[in-house]
């Protein structure tokens, strides 16, 4: 029995409760477009409308989240493959009450544990499934195999992008290699587009226009528009503080399209009980690639 096969096995054991979070793998083709600032500001908003809300940070390479939640966490995803902890441990508590996971170098060396090992960390992920109704999934930028395979595991993205030439080509080319890539199911993948750092709503559509223009000719593929965060200086007064702008100006039109978008995912397109696969499916779908 190869690892694929055994964690298939490890998985359904723990997958016969009925609730399940709804999952969003938040991405972006190049760094600096605002990606981790969107993810603690719509898991802030989220938090607002009464839903549980845990991040999950998979970006390797920098501690954006950390930064902005002012806040070092103890504890990484390597503490519970190596060290034993639970879950629950390793979860540091942010703004709002959200929680926030280090996926620290734990994450690449999913590939290489022990069946005890992968049966311990399937356990304990599937308890994110129990206690959050949200997972927020802050990938690094870019389009390396680490970020794809979070995307392609993922069965709703959110897609970061503002109007520079160079955020548009590199989130086209994001899209390009997942589309190319065999082992993507397009059908099991929505990907919404957020329009960043924008001064109109013509401006932010026009973002999204672009890209799912692009993606229907080359790829046949398509996109959907959530909306648009507009340029404001007082996110970046808010991220000098380490804080979120949504709790700091709560009044700010940015936290206001914050608050919009975060009415979009929850309420504009309400995914039934049955069609949630919650975390577990995610990682279930991430380590057999990697098997």
């Amino acid at each position: 029995m190869d690892q694929a096969e055994q964690l298939r096995n490890i998985v359904k054991k723990n997958q016969q409760s009925a609730r399940k979070a709804r999952v969003f793998t938040v991405t972006s083709g190049k760094g600096g477009v605002g990606k981790s600032n969107a993810v603690v500001n719509l898991a802030v908003q989220m938090q607002k409308h009464g839903k549980k809300v845990i991040i999950f940070d998979a970006d390797l390479g920098l501690a954006n989240v950390e930064i902005m939640f002012g806040a070092i966490p103890k504890y990484n995803l390597s503490d519970v493959i190596y060290r034993g902890k639970t879950i629950q441990e390793i979860i540091t508590p942010g703004p709002m009450d959200v929680g926030f996971i280090s996926g620290g170098a734990g994450i690449t060396g999913i590939n290489n544990l022990s069946k005890e090992q992968l049966k311990f960390l399937v356990r304990n992920l599937s308890e994110l499934d129990g206690i959050a109704d949200i997972v927020l999934i802050d990938t690094g930028a870019g389009i390396s195999d680490h970020v794809l395979e979070f995307v392609m595991a993922s069965p709703e993205v959110l897609l970061l992008a503002t109007s520079e030439p160079s955020s548009l080509t590199d989130a086209y080319s994001l899209l390009k290699a997942l589309h190319r890539n065999p082992e993507f199911r397009q059908a099991q993948t929505k990907i919404k587009v957020i329009s960043n750092r924008v001064v109109t709503e013509e401006e932010g559509n026009g973002i999204f226009e672009k890209l799912n223009a692009v993606v229907g000719q080359f790829l046949k593929g398509n996109l959907e528009y959530l909306g648009m965060i507009p340029q404001d200086a007082l996110v970046e007064k808010a991220v000098r503080q380490q804080q979120p702008v949504s709790i700091l100006y709560p009044e700010a039109k940015s936290t206001k399209a914050f608050e919009a978008l975060t009415c979009n995912l929850l309420d504009g397109n309400v995914i039934p009980l049955h069609e949630k696969k919650g975390i577990m499916q995610l990682i279930s779908r991430f380590i057999y690639r990697k098997g």
